[in-house]
């Protein structure tokens, strides 16, 4: 055990695991058993050689130790690719079998999507699938359930136990009514096995799904106990592997370590249980007496022994998480760049918004010492008093005033930048340089003027500034500086420092509100890892703020608008309608969740997409702000002398954007966006006008809009989405044609 746990650190000593739950390491008795079958033991199982005789006694060793651990025969396991294909195997090979006899299934509210997606997809083939609710504990409704017991139905599939809360189902009881009933029963055991008691014998369930990674044993491998005399429709055909249930070759190598996991989780259980409830019982009681009003989420008294799902009232889970890079846990809510949701468990479970956004899981191991424990708890006790010191200060200010900030400006955001005609006369009238060091300045309509001061040093120099496009002091100040940020980015710079731009109404509104603002702008910055130097600040009839911002990047490095290329594809990082909400917010038509969904997306940064996009070939870049999407698209075309096509249904939308369009919610910088750039559009024959102006929406702190070949753009958008630029989307290409059109389909 303890040479285990130093081979688990070696990974990243800096890091206490406490995500169990999502996958386990694997064990290197698992490890060593897997070895030999990667190099000498290669053998098809289902060959009649000497080859194929070691290959298959070692499959059918590997189930026997699985049967030991279920408490079942040999021949009632079928190895799988994993938990998920498990489940798929056994509701749909019940529903397709038994479909002369009925067509109904059961589950509950909080299953997990390998579960919960495969009943909806039956559902879209004449399938009815009742979703039983659970109580505050997590616990299934068991008179709910058999009341849902209908004529027809063939199926109760529920868990064994919750990967959120840990909460164990009365799976017995289950059985004991599905069996009365005559209808089959499966539970997803991926949770339990290896944590808990998993006897198919006393659990009396008919299927029975487990995973590999979830026990200490390798990804991809799975199996499913199928009790003798149930004959499951196949999913999978081809040769008569698996006793003819599962075509395919065996994956021997991982089926030996999925035995080898289960061989151990036999032989230790008792041991490894202790230690999981010792360590998670300890992590809640620093925690609970550090913090009392934290709320564990679960039923306490029945629930996995490594599992502690905790919610820190007013706290968002993310933040708090982010805080603590040392400590990998898992976070009940996703803040992601256009949603803040809360996870399909709490939400059935009712736990309060507030709760429920702060939630975060914690799941022990049997390679977590008191010493992890320890150390966790301290950096969760610290950082949770500090965020929460950090919001009751910040709310203060905000209660104090009551103040709605777009009820003080008659702009909103970008969207009150002078129109493209106006500025487009302005900047004609501005010199233009021929000094060799100026890489980039006001000819192309490009973010911000580039100067070279070294063979290996360029700085990027930008400046942006709005009115309020929320009412949130603090919103606004972290949405405006993430919007000049972005400039930055956008020219594939990193900043440097930025000096803040300040108009204030000091006779209209209090200081304090212009301190809210700073303090939300320095929390941007902070995220940017760089400092607010100073500023300037004058008196004004309405609030605006913004940042001057300093950056630097390779000169050989510099992305500009004008290097777009025949055939590039176009990937926008974020999705649009933000002028169009902002103008929803100001007149009161804009939903709670909406406000929060585009409030959270201004104030995310351009971060990481455009560190992502330093390791691929783009060959044009620009942000997408004030002159909406098709705006900026022009320039970057103008400046290319190339033209375009893009797909509306391709383009990522906030949702709310179409329904405030059609209460005829749009900024004026909207509107004189269409006005400008129609003349360069090429929209299909009953195109609605509505969508129209959703293209042409002036975004504040929007995505970028990269220009990269269309070879690397799969890769470059998959890059972006797995590290979190979920929205990321190949809107359309670029074409060559020098008449400078965007043609919209």
């Amino acid at each position: 055990m303890i040479i285990c746990h130093h081979i688990l650190l070696s990974v990243d000593k800096k890091t206490i695991y406490l995500d169990y739950n999502a996958t386990t390491p694997v064990d290197p008795e698992v490890a060593a058993a897997m070895q030999p079958y990667l190099f000498g033991h290669f053998g098809n199982p289902s060959s009649s050689h000497q080859y194929g005789f070691e290959a298959r006694k070692a499959v059918e060793s590997a189930r026997e130790k699985i049967a030991l651990l279920l408490n079942c025969n040999h021949d009632e396991i079928v190895f799988t690719s994993g938990g998920t294909e498990s489940n798929n195997y056994a509701i749909k090979g019940i529903a397709y079998a038994l479909r002369d006899k009925g067509n109904h299934i059961i589950t509950s509210a909080i299953e997990h999507p390998a579960v919960l997606n495969v009943c909806s997809y039956l559902e879209k083939y004449g399938y009815a699938v009742t979703y039983v609710p659970v109580d505050t504990f997590g616990i299934i409704d068991l008179e709910r359930l058999e009341k849902s017991i209908r004529k027809g139905t063939i199926l109760i599939t529920i868990m064994h136990a919750n990967n959120e809360t840990g909460t164990i189902q009365p799976v017995e009881q289950i059985a004991e009514l599905a069996r009365s009933r005559k209808i089959f029963f499966h539970t997803d055991a991926a949770q339990t096995t290896g944590k808990i008691s998993v006897d198919v014998q006393k659990l009396r369930v008919d299927l029975l799904s487990l995973a590999g990674h979830k026990l200490y044993g390798p990804k991809g491998i799975g199996a499913l106990y199928i009790r003798s005399g149930i004959d499951l429709e196949k999913l999978i055909h081809g040769a008569d592997h698996e006793q003819n249930r599962r075509a395919g070759t065996e994956n021997v190598m991982e089926i030996v370590g999925l035995g080898k996991a289960c061989e151990i989780a036999r032989r230790d259980a008792d041991t490894y249980y202790d230690q999981m409830k010792t360590t998670r019982d300890h992590l809640y009681d620093i925690i609970q007496s550090n913090l009392p009003e934290v709320v564990r989420i679960g039923d306490p008294d029945r629930c996995l022994p490594n599992t502690l799902s905790v919610g820190f009232p007013g706290i968002e889970a993310d933040q708090l998480l982010s805080s603590m890079p040392e400590i990998a846990a898992s976070a009940g809510a996703a803040c992601h760049a256009d949603k803040q949701t809360v996870s399909h468990v709490l939400q059935s479970m009712q736990v309060h918004p507030d709760i429920a956004m702060g939630t975060v899981r914690f799941s022990t191991g049997k390679y977590t010492t008191f010493e992890d424990i320890e150390n966790a708890a301290g950096m969760i006790v610290e950082n949770a008093s500090r965020i929460m010191l950090d919001k009751t200060t910040i709310t203060k200010a905000r209660q104090e005033t009551g103040v709605k900030l777009t009820h003080y400006s008659h702009g909103l955001g970008c969207a009150c930048k002078i129109s493209p005609d106006d500025l487009e006369q302005i900047l004609a009238g501005l010199p233009l340089t021929e000094n060799k060091d100026i890489l980039v300045d006001a000819r192309n309509a490009d973010d911000a003027a580039v100067y070279k001061i070294s063979e290996d040093i360029a700085i990027i120099q930008t400046v942006d500034f709005f009115t309020p496009v929320v009412d949130d002091a603090y919103d606004f100040g972290a949405i405006a500086a993430a919007n000049a940020l972005s400039d930055i980015y956008a020219m594939g710079g990193k900043p440097l420092f930025a000096l803040n731009i300040v108009g204030f109404p000091v006779n209209r509104l209090p200081l304090s509100i212009l301190e809210t603002i700073l303090e939300g702008a320095k929390a941007v910055a902070a995220e940017a890892e760089i400092n607010i130097l100073g500023g300037h600040t004058i008196e004004d009839i309405e609030p605006k703020f913004g940042m001057a911002v300093t950056g630097v990047a390779h000169p050989d490095k510099i992305l500009t608008n004008s290097n777009a290329r025949q055939g590039d594809a176009l990937i926008l990082t974020k999705p649009i309608g933000t002028g169009i909400i902002s103008a929803g917010i100001k007149r009161g038509q804009a939903s709670e969740t909406i406000i929060r969904k585009a409030t959270e997306l201004m104030k995310q940064l351009n971060k990481t997409a455009a560190q992502i996009a330093s390791f691929y070939p783009v060959n044009a870049c620009t942000d997408i702000t004030g002159f909406g999407l098709l705006g900026h698209l022009y320039e970057m075309l103008k400046a290319s002398h190339k033209s375009a096509e893009i797909f509306y249904d391709q383009v990522p939308i906030m949702n709310g954007t179409n329904d405030l369009t059609r209460l005829g919610l749009l900024p004026g910088g909207t509107k004189k966006n269409m006005e400008f750039y129609k003349k360069w559009l090429q929209f299909k024959e009953g195109f609605p006008e509505n969508q129209k102006y959703i293209l042409s929406d002036a975004q504040t702190s929007g995505g970028l809009l990269f220009s990269v070949p269309e070879k690397e753009s799969e890769k470059f958008l998959h890059h972006l989405r797995d590290a979190g630029v979920e929205n990321a989307a190949i809107i359309g290409h670029i074409l060559d044609d020098k008449s400078v059109k965007i043609t919209i389909h």
